[in-house]
Parts: structure tokens; C-alpha cells; sequence
């Protein structure tokens, strides 16, 4: 074979793979594409709600959003009120845009509830001799709900070899876990035992929990007050002041 030949046919190798769509993809990206099709639905639904939940919302702030500009239009007349909603509708879509909907709310106080139990488990299977893959899918098969679908992703990109900072990167959005993110990431750094470490960290949200229900029922004694002084000050206004100040206007006049 001449040279020109093979000149020729080291060209037009990579040409053909190109036209074929292969592109050479580093092991982090090979990875994402596995995790990206997994072979059942999948773990974790986007902002926690389902795609149709996400679209009625959307649909609801806008049809807000413009019924607002709407009024507004209305009740300001004119060039004003014409010039004025428009921005009025984007900048209310918007704001309403940033609110959490009931059920990412809902989704998140189940993460944050569940978190301590998920650590003191964990502790448990690495204590037992697991290595922190299988200990983390055998957490997330035991437990239910949102926070055992974010420890089945952590599990399964662990055992697929990604890097620790990736795969624990899917508990970052969950209230209270940047404790045990940071605690896994140490120990895949240094090799430091992270038993010890999730059993801490149980117990320091179950405190801060119970810490959390002592100051939320305090502050439901001083809130109670306020229906009680809006029932029983007209009262005592009519039956304790008003007779007082009559008889008094009524001896001087």
C-alpha cells in the first residue's frame, strides 16, 4: 500500500465515524449517558412534580399573570393603563414563577424528614462491612418516598464509577444534607470511616428538629393571643367603657 494510500485512509476513518455521529466522549459523559437512559422510569422527576403538574402551573401564572394586566388596564384607562400592563404581567409572571408550588413544598419536608433515618441506615450498612454504594441502594430499596429516589441516583452513578462530587451532588437540594454531602465527600477524600460521621449527624437533626417543633409551638402561643385580643377587646370596650363614658356625657350635658 503507497503512502498516498494510506494518507487517504487515515482521513477517511475519522470522516466516516463523523458522519455516523461517533464522537469520542470522556468516562464522566459516558456516564451521564448511561444514567441519562435508565432501563425503567426515571428516579427523580424535575422540581419534584410530575411534567404535567409543571405545565398546569405554568399555564395558571400566565392566565394570573395576564387577567392581572387585564385589571390593570382597566382601572388605570388609557394610554397609562396600556402602556403600564404589559410589564405588569411579565413582572407577575415572573415573581409567581419563583414561588414553590404545594407540592415542591411537600416534597421537600419529606426529604428533611426522612434525612435523619436515611443517615442513622446508612451508619448501620457501612457498620455491617457495605461499601458506600451498595449501602446507599439498599438504603434507598428500604426507604420510600422522595429521599429514597435521590439516594437510589447516588447509588447507582456511585457504582458506576462516577466521581464522588458528582453522585452526591443529587442530595445537594435536599434541606439539611449538605452535612452528609460534605461528610461523604471527606471520607472519599481521606478514607476516613463515615459510620461515625452519619451517626452524628442523625442526631444532630433530630435535635435541630426538636429544636425547630419547641420554637414553632412557642411562637403558636404568641400568635393565639391576637384572636383572643380581637374577640375580647370589643368587648370590654362595649360592656366595660361605653357605659362609663355615657353616664359621664350623660350627668354633663
Amino acid at each position: 500500500m503507497t503512502p498516498p494510500v494510506l494518507t487517504a485512509e487515515r482521513w477517511a476513518v475519522p470522516a466516516l465515524l463523523g458522519r455516523l455521529g461517533w464522537r469520542r466522549r470522556r468516562p464522566v459523559r459516558r456516564l451521564r449517558d448511561l444514567d441519562r437512559v435508565p432501563p425503567g422510569p426515571p428516579l427523580i422527576r424535575p422540581a419534584g412534580v410530575t411534567p404535567g403538574e409543571s405545565r398546569h402551573r405554568r399555564c395558571a401564572i400566565r392566565l394570573v399573570a395576564v387577567l392581572a394586566a387585564v385589571t390593570l388596564a382597566v382601572l388605570a384607562g388609557g394610554v397609562p393603563g396600556l402602556l403600564g400592563a404589559p410589564p405588569a404581567a411579565v413582572l407577575l409572571d415572573r415573581l409567581l414563577r419563583r414561588v414553590e408550588s404545594p407540592a415542591v413544598r411537600e416534597r421537600r419536608r419529606r426529604e428533611k424528614a426522612a434525612l435523619p433515618l436515611a443517615a442513622d441506615l446508612l451508619a448501620s450498612a457501612m457498620r455491617a462491612g457495605a461499601p458506600v454504594d451498595r449501602s446507599v441502594l439498599a438504603v434507598a430499596e428500604a426507604l420510600d418516598g422522595p429521599l429514597a429516589e435521590r439516594l437510589a441516583r447516588v447509588g447507582r452513578l456511585l457504582r458506576l464509577g462516577a466521581e464522588p462530587a458528582e453522585a452526591w451532588s443529587s442530595l445537594a437540594a435536599v434541606p439539611g444534607a449538605e452535612r452528609l454531602v460534605g461528610a461523604a465527600l471527606r471520607s472519599a477524600t481521606s478514607g476516613a470511616s463515615l459510620a461515625g460521621a452519619l451517626t452524628r449527624l442523625a442526631e444532630d437533626l433530630r435535635a435541630d428538629r426538636a429544636a425547630a417543633a419547641e420554637a414553632t409551638a412557642r411562637r403558636a402561643g404568641v400568635l393565639i393571643v391576637l384572636p383572643l385580643g380581637l374577640c375580647f377587646l370589643p368587648a370590654f370596650i362595649l360592656a366595660g367603657l361605653v357605659p362609663v363614658i355615657v353616664a359621664v356625657l350623660g350627668d354633663v350635658l
